[in-house]
């Protein structure tokens, strides 16, 4: 399959300047969704359904998310098979990062695809230079932005977001342009660290409930079929269309 990259270096920076202006302008309009108050030191100060929008991890993480112990620490290859990936699946990780989960899908998905999604052209630059991508002919590479994900509709079988829905600047717009480019039967996989769990070592903003995942996705019109609760750390919550 032909790798679409949809992305120039220079020319994103452009159009990530653009947008965040548009943001500003669009400030008024976003209170009516979105609360602004003094939270977390790592918080944005934004809010959206009582919970605060955390920042967005900077592609100078790409080495943690690279870690050796990540395999040990997240069970990473049970969440892939959580996901019951088949030959001919559409599947978009959405926040892609350097490409961690995209490199284990694209195989199982051989006779479809696997679209890597970020927001930052710094990530989708690692993974194009990664030797894995050179070997898969089934990965896509596609610039998102804050409100959108860029993605043609009606398309995805799966999409798959890992430690990344908490940092969306715009989490309802996000969740609804990923629901025009899901199938009718599409099934999006969303994994947060567990809010419910003290002991984890991570910051309480990068954290979920199953509660609050569920009010904030029920806003966009999905439903929680199943929370898949075999992973270490983290939920493997899986939403549907209602």
């Amino acid at each position: 399959m032909k790798k679409t990259i949809l992305f120039k270096l220079p020319l994103l920076l452009v159009l990530l300047a653009t947008s965040s202006c548009k943001s500003q302008n669009n400030n008024t309009s976003n209170q009516k969704i979105y609360n602004f108050k003094k939270g977390d030191n790592n918080g944005i100060g934004k809010w959206y359904l009582e919970r605060e929008i955390a920042y967005v991890m900077g592609y100078e993480g790409i080495n943690w998310l690279e870690r050796p112990s990540r395999e040990k620490e997240e069970n990473t290859s049970k969440l892939i098979r959580n996901m019951n990936i088949q030959p001919t699946d559409i599947i978009a990780d959405i926040g892609a990062g350097s490409g961690y989960h995209v490199f284990k899908i694209a195989p199982l998905a051989k006779k479809g695809a696997v679209y890597a999604v970020d927001i930052q052209p710094e990530m989708l630059q690692a993974i194009l230079e990664s030797n894995q991508y050179k070997t898969h002919k089934n990965i896509e590479l596609i610039q998102g932005d804050e409100k959108t994900v860029n993605l043609p509709e009606n398309r995805f079988d799966k999409v798959l977001m890992v430690d990344v829905y908490h940092e969306f600047n715009f989490p309802k717009e996000m969740i609804l342009s990923i629901k025009k480019s899901l199938k009718k039967n599409g099934k999006i996989y969303l994994i947060e660290y567990r809010m419910e769990d003290t002991s984890i070592p991570i910051k309480t903003i990068h954290k979920m409930s199953e509660k609050q995942a569920v009010k904030e996705m029920k806003a966009a019109g999905f439903k929680l079929e199943k929370n898949i609760d075999n992973l270490p750390i983290q939920h493997c919550m899986i939403f549907v269309k209602k």
